[in-house]
């Protein structure tokens, strides 16, 4: 199971995510896990890369491929657009768990 922390601060703002695992094991693909990990995958990284693109706010990201795990944060105020990019990351993330839901994925909300 892919599990995805989203990282809010007091005021309720996205500010970063964890993310650890994996939608299924490769050598027995059930329905929808090769879906969940590329879908998961497509979202997560076009986000990193989008705020390094199209933004000059700060981060720091980790990647761990064989673990499957993936951490990103923001280091600096973070602008309209990184907002834009982490709601939409958000709301995808969790309409991925909504159609798939366990065993593939599990989002939750954690204020530090």
């Amino acid at each position: 199971m892919i599990n995805v922390t989203v990282l809010t601060d007091s005021g309720h703002q996205y500010i970063g995510i964890e993310m650890m695992g994996h939608a299924g094991f490769a050598g027995s693909p059930a329905e929808g896990q090769e879906l969940v990990c590329a879908a998961v995958s497509a979202l997560t990284l076009n986000m990193a890369n989008s705020v390094e693109h199209f933004t000059d706010d700060l981060f720091k990201a980790d990647e761990d491929d064989e673990a499957g795990g993936f951490s990103f944060r923001f280091t600096s105020t973070i602008s309209s657009e990184s907002k834009l990019l982490m709601n939409s990351l958000v709301f995808g993330l969790m309409n991925i768990e909504e159609e798939y839901g366990e065993p593939y994925i599990k989002v939750c909300l954690k204020e530090v």
